[in-house]
């Protein structure tokens, strides 16, 4: 009975830190694009970026909910968003990097909607009815970010001169964070044979075409790719998430349990 129990619960904390790290991804991704809020290049693109972010939050606010109620700890969305310290967030590194140019913006995003687009739809059959849920708003949200950023790879890699260059570099900046996209640790192998999960490593295909056949229109090339950075799942980030979290966290922490 006592080994039922056990498993049980490294079941819970393994689908715990499943959906955290999914609900950690958003935020993080939603954080920076917000930080284009009145800075986009037009107001039309104020407008697209912000409403990008929503879709962001808005999923994480569910991601993370779900996962106050796995843990079981009376921990609600604003406590796992706002209360953890830099080592306990375990989003995918690429999702912290600064916003850069406009160039970089773009590329970042595209290539997290490349992933995020199979990854959802995919999701949509997990075994677990919450999860399932949120997958079938989030494949929705993320179809419009991939149709959007494409139409900017193609535009600015297509443009002048300098938006192409602007691209290049932005593209072999990025290239070193898309490795952490496809693994697949212990969390992740055992969602996937619970019938939870996805499979991360079977999406880099669907990914490579949809990557490559928007920047060959865009006359742009994916760098090749060498050594990649990794580490967030674990905890181990950038120097970039700890500024993130400052500018995160300030009410929450200054005024703890704060309500509006």
């Amino acid at each position: 009975m006592s080994g039922t129990c056990e498993t049980i619960m490294a079941s819970n904390q393994t689908l715990f830190s499943y959906v955290l790290r999914l609900a950690d991804d958003h935020l993080i991704l939603s954080q920076r694009l917000g930080e284009w809020c009145g800075e986009a290049p037009t107001l039309e693109e104020d407008l697209a970026l912000a409403n990008i972010a929503l879709d962001l939050i808005g999923q994480a606010r569910a991601l993370y909910a779900y996962a106050g109620q796995v843990e079981g700890k009376g921990r609600n969305e604003d406590q796992l968003a706002f209360m953890r310290y830099e080592r306990d967030y375990q989003n995918l590194l690429i999702t912290e990097q600064p916003n850069g140019d406009f160039a970089h913006t773009i590329v970042r995003q595209f290539f997290i909607s490349a992933y995020m687009d199979p990854f959802w739809r995919r999701m949509e059959s997990s075994k677990d009815e919450m999860l399932a849920a949120i997958a079938a708003k989030a494949s929705k949200e993320v179809t419009y970010h991939l149709r959007h950023t494409s139409e900017w790879v193609i535009r600015l890699g297509d443009g002048t001169r300098e938006s192409h260059e602007r691209m290049v570099e932005a593209l072999d900046d990025l290239m070193m964070f898309t490795g952490e996209l496809f693994e697949m640790d212990a969390v992740a192998q055992e969602m996937l044979q619970s019938g939870v999960g996805v499979d991360a490593s079977d999406l880099k295909a669907e990914w490579q075409h949809t990557v490559q056949t928007i920047l060959q229109e865009a006359t742009l090339e994916l760098p090749k790719a060498g050594h990649m950075q990794t580490g967030g799942r674990t905890g181990r980030h950038s120097e970039h998430l700890g500024h993130i979290l400052s500018e995160l966290q300030y009410m929450q922490r200054s005024f703890p349990g704060l309500t509006w």
